[in-house]
Parts: C-alpha cells; sequence; structure tokens
C-alpha cells in the first residue's frame, strides 16, 4: 500500500525534477544537502542560490538568439534586470556578470547605478532604463546620471509632464522612451494601466511634445501588462496593438528604433509546473517581424525588463514545525517557527503561491494539515497548493523534526517583508544565507545577515534611545 509522502510525491507528479532530488531520504535543491543547512544554521532560514540568476538569464538569452537566427530577424536583444524584484548587492552583482542592462523604478535605484558605475560593474555603454512615475528627486537623478556622461539612460515618459520637467535639469540632447498605458485584461478592476500614456492619445503627444523638441530623441516604445506575458487572446491582442502604434509611430519618427516588451515571465510555482518558454519567445519575434513586414517599416530592436525571472528562482525559506493543534475533527494545524506574513508576504497579499516540500522524513505516512504562522494574526497561514486543494506532509511527530522548504522565492518578499525592519508582531527576520559555488564548482556558503535581535527592534521603535528619558 502506497501510504509514504515519496509514493503521493511520484504518484502526483514527474520526480525527481531538474532542480529537485532526494539523496539520503532528504530533498536536495540544485545539489545543495538542505539538512546539512539546517544543521549548520538553524532555521528559519533564508538562503540565496547565487548561480541560479546567471542561468535564468543565460536561458532566456539563448531562447531570444535562437529565434532571432531562426526568422532571421534583423533588430537586436537586450535583456534587463528590473531591479525593484531585489535590490541586493550580491543580486546586481551576479546579474551583471551576464552582460546585461538596467530598469529603474524609482529615485534611490540611480545611486545604485551610480554605486555599480564606481565599482566598474557597469559602463556608459549599458543602458539604464528609467521607469515609473517620476517625482523631483527622481527627475534629478536621471539628469545627474545622464549629465555626467551616461547617454545609453533612456527614461520612459510615463505622463505629460515628464519632458518639461528632464529638459530643466538635463544639460542638452537626450534619448526617450513613451510606455503605452495597457487595457487590463477584462477581469481586473480597472479598465486601463494607471502607467503611461493611452494607446490613442501617443500619436499626439509626439506631435505635439516630441516631433519639435531639439533637446529630445525619441527611441523606444515601452509596452508591459499585468498579467505578464502568457499564450492566451488577451496578450496576443494586447501585443498586435501595441505593434500598430509601433508601427504607426516609426512612420513618422525616424529615430524610434527599439521595443520594450517589460517582463512577466512566470517562474515555477509548483512541481505541475508547465510553461513553453521558448515557443513564447519565438512566437512574439514572429508576429512583431510579420507584423512590420505588413506595415512596411524596420523591425526595433527588443528590450525586456525580468525581474522575477531573473531572481525569483534563486530563493528559498526553509522553517520547522514546532506544534500540532488539532483544532476540531478535520483541520490540522503545523504551526511553523517563523510568520508567512513577514518572511513570504505575497502569501497573505496575493494569495501567490511557491513550491512548498518538506525536508526531510519523505519515507514517513502523510496527513493533510494547514500550516500556520507564528502572529496573533488570523490571516497568518498558508493553506493550499496550485496542484491541489490541500496541503500534505509527513505525519506529524513530537519526537521526529519535520523541516519545510518554500522555493522560487526570492523576488520581492525581503522588500516587500521590510526587510531589516520591524516585523509584525515583533517576529524577527531569519537568519540569510548565500549560496554560491568556487571556480571548482563546490558550494560555498556565507552568511549575509543574521537573525534580528530584540535591541535591534527595540531601537527602531526608540526604546534604545539614550536621549530621551
Amino acid at each position: 500500500m502506497n501510504t509514504k509522502y515519496i509514493d503521493l510525491i511520484n504518484q502526483t507528479f514527474y520526480f525527481p525534477q531538474d532542480e529537485f532530488k532526494l539523496e539520503d531520504k532528504t530533498l536536495q535543491f540544485h545539489d545543495i544537502d538542505l539538512m546539512k543547512l539546517v544543521e549548520d544554521y538553524g532555521t528559519p532560514l533564508k538562503f540565496t542560490y547565487l548561480p541560479q540568476i546567471s542561468n535564468n538569464i543565460g536561458r532566456a538569452k539563448s531562447w531570444f538568439s535562437k529565434a532571432i537566427k531562426k526568422h532571421k530577424y534583423k533588430g537586436k536583444y537586450h535583456y534587463c534586470y528590473c531591479t525593484k524584484s531585489s535590490h541586493f548587492k550580491h543580486v546586481l552583482n551576479e546579474a551583471l556578470k551576464n552582460d546585461i542592462h538596467i530598469e529603474t523604478s524609482s529615485a534611490f535605484d540611480i545611486d545604485i547605478v551610480e554605486k555599480l558605475k564606481e565599482e566598474g560593474k557597469i559602463t556608459d555603454k549599458t543602458y539604464v532604463i528609467s521607469n515609473g512615475f517620476k517625482r523631483e528627486q527622481y527627475v534629478t537623478n536621471i539628469a545627474r546620471l545622464i549629465n555626467n556622461g551616461h547617454k545609453n539612460c533612456i527614461p520612459i515618459i510615463d505622463n505629460y509632464e515628464e519632458i518639461d520637467l528632464l529638459s530643466q535639469e538635463i544639460k542638452g540632447k537626450f534619448n526617450i522612451g513613451i510606455r503605452i498605458a495597457s487595457e487590463e485584461e477584462p477581469k481586473f478592476e480597472f479598465y486601463t494601466s494607471r502607467l503611461g500614456i493611452g494607446y490613442k492619445n501617443i500619436l499626439p503627444f509626439y506631435r505635439n511634445q516630441v516631433k519639435d523638441n531639439k533637446k529630445v530623441k525619441l527611441k523606444m516604445l515601452h509596452f508591459f501588462i499585468n498579467t505578464g506575458i502568457r499564450d492566451n487572446a488577451y496578450y496576443w491582442n494586447e501585443l498586435s496593438k501595441c505593434l500598430k502604434v509601433y508601427t504607426n509611430l516609426k512612420r513618422i519618427c525616424p529615430s524610434l528604433d527599439s521595443l520594450n516588451i517589460g517582463g512577466g515571465f512566470p517562474i515555477k510555482n509548483s512541481l505541475a509546473f508547465d510553461f513553453d518558454y521558448e515557443y513564447m519567445v519565438d512566437e512574439i519575434i514572429n508576429q512583431i517581424q510579420l507584423f512590420c513586414e505588413q506595415e512596411e517599416v524596420d523591425v526595433p530592436n527588443l528590450f525586456t525588463e525580468f525581474g522575477s525571472f531573473t531572481v525569483g528562482e534563486s530563493g528559498g525559506a526553509i522553517y520547522e514545525v514546532l506544534y500540532q493543534k488539532q483544532q476540531n475533527d478535520r483541520e490540522k494545524w503545523n504551526m511553523i517557527n517563523s510568520s508567512f506574513i513577514t518572511t513570504l508576504p505575497d502569501t497573505w497579499a496575493i494569495n501567490k503561491r511557491f513550491v512548498m516540500l518538506p525536508i526531510n522524513r519523505w519515507h514517513d505516512s502523510y496527513e493533510r494539515v494547514l500550516l500556520g504562522g507564528l502572529t496573533c494574526d488570523s490571516d497568518d497561514y498558508y493553506n493550499s497548493e496550485q496542484h491541489m486543494n490541500a496541503i500534505y506532509l509527513p505525519k506529524y511527530n513530537k519526537e521526529k523534526p519535520l523541516y519545510l522548504g518554500f522555493f522560487n522565492t526570492g523576488a520581492y518578499q525581503e522588500t516587500i517583508g521590510g526587510f531589516g525592519g520591524l516585523q509584525h508582531c515583533l517576529i524577527p527576520s531569519p537568519k540569510h544565507i548565500l549560496i554560491d559555488r568556487d571556480e571548482d564548482g563546490n558550494l560555498t556558503t556565507k552568511i549575509f545577515s543574521e537573525q534580528q535581535k530584540s535591541e535591534d527592534l527595540l531601537k527602531i521603535l526608540g526604546y534604545n534611545n539614550q536621549s530621551e528619558s
């Protein structure tokens, strides 16, 4: 009778998978011995496996290279990293090993770019695509970067006032892009994105504010939809509308030579995840080429801004099940030694699911459970997986500790959770380690940050301010 947890996984999925396998009856992630991490560093624990960042960048570049060659596409492809997914230096350092470019979202991003330039990680040849609504400090920082010689900084115009604001501070000529305010999927609560300028308004905007402005040269049209890149009628229809704007604009604006299709590649959120990245890239290239041929305009250079895809699959979190509470006849709550709200806030805020697997005890029998966090908030729980409307884990046994791993958590969770700051119910941020490989391919680990201490939180709250009585 197949009653072990490993039997459940083998019956439900193809297993092992590229990044997951069992070794000595415990889970390995990219050949990392997760139980050894637990033994060496304890739990709760967060980790970043840096080589996966370069791996995903390489994968995407190869898909675009293959499609460009197949279709004899005459434009160039540029991979940009969307920094808001994770601003940490170790992430940028790894990503920039791969000849990529940067997309920024706010004023302080430019300070990070300037630090990276000082260290030689990027040069004036690196494209800096500056998105977002531009307040005074953001405009000032963009202008400073361009005035200091970074001509490949391209501010993406989000509203009608930004050209004038930028022109007042930037000395000499500069390049710009325009963001299309895409129409959202029908299920959204609003019809049109708050970001950018509407489809119908872009040509009049170009004629009124850009065409005769001798300081400004339009180089890029920017297109992105919130649902990301998906093989459905909605995505292909929005791309077609974008291409219509691009070709109409290209006819009257010879300097326009680039199309930015934004980010939106999904990342693996279940062992059942299935997305044909290579097909999607091939079809995007094909659609752009066919549309431009039909409209008799040159194909654009292509930019992408992959954020979650770049860094998401490098991250993980490990917890221990502390205790099991039987709250009624059907519901068993496994309490973890941390909080979902504070360490994986997307599980709480947008009901996001990550790959969740036990680290050990795969050969024990299993049970259906709910997972609860330590805060006194009723929403601090995790109750279902993408592939099934339940969580199944090895049966709780207070004599046999159970450790759980959440994987592909590397995008947004630290910044949304307020890394280094206050956490809900003052639950401390976990220890965070960086995992890399040396020149011989051997794993190396180092502590990036220790678990928060009470004095860290008391200082933020003002209790350790000696000047106050």
